[in-house]
């Protein structure tokens, strides 16, 4: 493969605050041309589309399955369905749910919803029942947008909900007219019939229905919601973060300023699922601040995102390390021209270093680590875009973004700050910080101390001002950058009837970084397989969530008041996988 650059146009630059922040260790290694602090504009995140539908309106927005839509298309389509959304009865602060995978439909909906002041609430395609229930109903969603093919599961469980209405799109609905038509021939392209009802209403007759003619809606980018993107936070089971307009705008012109990306000119490609925030900041609302093209893919599949590099010659590339060392195990990869790319991040989960050499050696361009959290939208910390690697630490998430402050404090009271090469629990802030958990004031005060964010992660800061996390104070397991948390999966193990006692810990996985792992103790006198209580949780979860081991024991480490530890069971695994 060809390992040649391409000259680079001037990169765009957000505008600069006319008040550099204190001075910091990490600004020795300061990428050059990064803007140590930004002047973040007053702004809705909507501005950011209509920024460069002005600018660049015949500039490809999105490409999709060979079908391309410009940025005035795109502005169109998103007044358009804002208008309807009004026309239907939804009001600022009301919470719209998207069930959607990557398609075109979910940045339409996305940037229609909050244009009118909505409050956009993304659920994962791979939910179940259960886990889609509890969404909605925590939200208080009165208005969901559904994929055809997901439409049962939102049908069964509509009357335990708020929510009054459904729209329904379909996979085809942005395909070349040939292509849709031969996919369904073939059976390649799925779709659903969904039943005409009262508050059942279609995706393409809204847009044909309403002119592009939305209500200007009086928006606070500081104080008004534009998300509850919902996460299992610090402890327990999935809640609600709160994001304003300015935590996304904020982080979305950070990221274009890290990437340096030339404004107009950049091809990002859009794999990373967007209902998750890394994804919706690296994969869609940075892309549009720099009004570059979205390539977007409906899922990661190992092909058709080797042929998507090649075929629109994609510059941008953000992803997990499970894509990176599955792509390039894969035995076409030498095949592929993947030489355009000239930047990646990789999130959610540690990126090994042979896996980083590797991807560099064989594209040419730079991959490196960085680091965020849902609470922080997503993005605080990365390693600067070197190819040199001179300023790239390996093994490091590198430094804090631009107006991103970022210390380690001690783990046990949280209140002494520690110095250099001390682990203890790293606390960040930023613009880009949450507002808080909806509706959950007690978790809230618990991670956001006095303007500071306390993830839960354990770390250390080197003389350089490098960050490193060393482990994790939250029992959160991340599988292939997903995160499981082990409180829903024990919960549903306690409903089968032969569960006496339970805990699930993430074991040490080589390709998926984590798998779950369960224990359990069954009841006296209970009998059960281990496939019957797997699959008995299995069925009503998310694929991501599913347990993959199971070890019996006849009794469980305990502390004295009753509480399993958790910690003592995946340190035994940690051993046992050493040895």
């Amino acid at each position: 493969m060809s390992s040649k650059r391409k000259t680079r146009k001037q990169a765009a630059q957000p505008p600069q605050s006319t008040e550099p922040p204190v001075d910091k260790p990490w600004f020795k290694f300061w990428p050059e041309g990064v803007p140590r602090s930004i002047d973040y504009p007053n702004v809705p995140l909507s501005n950011l589309l209509e920024r460069s539908v002005g600018k660049y309106p015949d500039h490809v927005a999105l490409a999709y399955f060979d079908r391309e839509i410009t940025y005035r298309e795109l502005g169109m389509a998103v007044n358009r369905f804002a208008a309807a959304l009004d026309a239907l009865g939804v009001r600022k602060g009301d919470r719209v749910a998207l069930f959607l995978p990557n398609i075109p439909q979910f940045v339409i909906a996305y940037y229609g919803a909050i244009k009118i002041g909505a409050v956009e609430t993304a659920i994962s395609p791979l939910y179940k029942e259960r886990e889609v229930e509890h969404q909605l109903r925590d939200s208080e969603a009165e208005t969901i947008v559904v994929l055809d093919l997901l439409y049962p599961i939102v049908e069964k469980v509509l009357e335990k909900t708020a929510v009054k209405r459904v729209i329904v799109t379909g996979l085809k609905e942005y395909m070349p007219s040939v292509k849709a038509f031969l996919g369904s021939l073939l059976g390649k392209i799925p779709s659903r019939k969904v039943e005409r009802k009262s508050n059942v209403y279609f995706f393409q007759e809204l847009l044909a229905k309403y002119a592009a003619n939305p209500p200007k809606v009086d928006i606070d980018p500081k104080e008004d919601l534009v998300a509850l993107q919902y996460t299992g936070g610090t402890t327990g089971t999935s809640k609600g973060a709160m994001l304003t307009h300015l935590n996304l705008v904020s982080n979305a012109l950070a990221c274009a300023a890290w990437l340096m990306g030339t404004e107009g000119g950049e091809t990002f490609l859009t794999v990373l699922p967007l209902f998750h925030i890394y994804g919706m900041t690296t994969g869609m609302n940075a892309p549009i601040y720099l009004a570059g093209k979205m390539v977007m893919l409906p899922r990661f599949d190992l092909e058709s995102t080797l042929a998507a590099i090649q075929k629109y010659k994609v510059t941008c590339f953000c992803g997990a390390p499970t894509m990176y060392s599955m792509l390039l195990a894969h035995p076409n990869f030498g095949k592929y021209d993947l030489s355009s790319v000239r930047f990646c991040i990789s999130g959610s989960a540690p990126l090994p270093p042979e896996v980083q050499k590797k991807w560099m050696d064989a594209t040419g361009g730079v991959l490196v680590e960085g680091y965020g959290l849902t609470e922080s939208s997503p993005v605080t910390h990365c390693n600067p875009l070197d190819r040199s690697m001179k300023t790239v630490k390996i093994g490091s998430i590198g430094l804090p973004w631009p107006d991103t402050d970022a210390k380690i404090m001690d783990s046990e009271s949280g209140e002494r700050e520690l110095g250099v090469g001390e682990d203890g629990e790293l606390v960040v802030k930023g613009p880009q910080v949450m507002k808080g958990y909806w509706k959950m004031a007690e978790e809230t005060a618990n991670v956001l101390k006095n303007g500071w964010l306390y993830t839960g992660d354990i770390g250390r800061m080197d003389e350089d001002g490098y960050f490193y996390i060393t482990d994790r104070k939250k029992d959160l397991i991340k599988y292939k950058g997903y995160s499981v948390y082990p409180r829903e999966i024990e919960d549903m193990l306690y409903e089968h009837p032969a569960v006496k006692l339970c805990a699930v810990v993430g074991k040490p996985d080589s390709v998926a970084g984590e798998i779950p792992k369960a224990f359990v103790v069954l009841k006296e006198g209970a009998t059960a397989a281990e496939k019957e209580i797997m699959e008995f949780v299995n069925s009503k979860v998310a694929p991501y969530k599913a347990i993959r081991e199971l070890e019996f024991r006849t009794e469980l480490p305990m502390t004295l008041v009753g509480k399993v530890l958790r910690r003592v069971l995946q340190e035994e695994e940690r051993k046992q996988q050493s040895t």
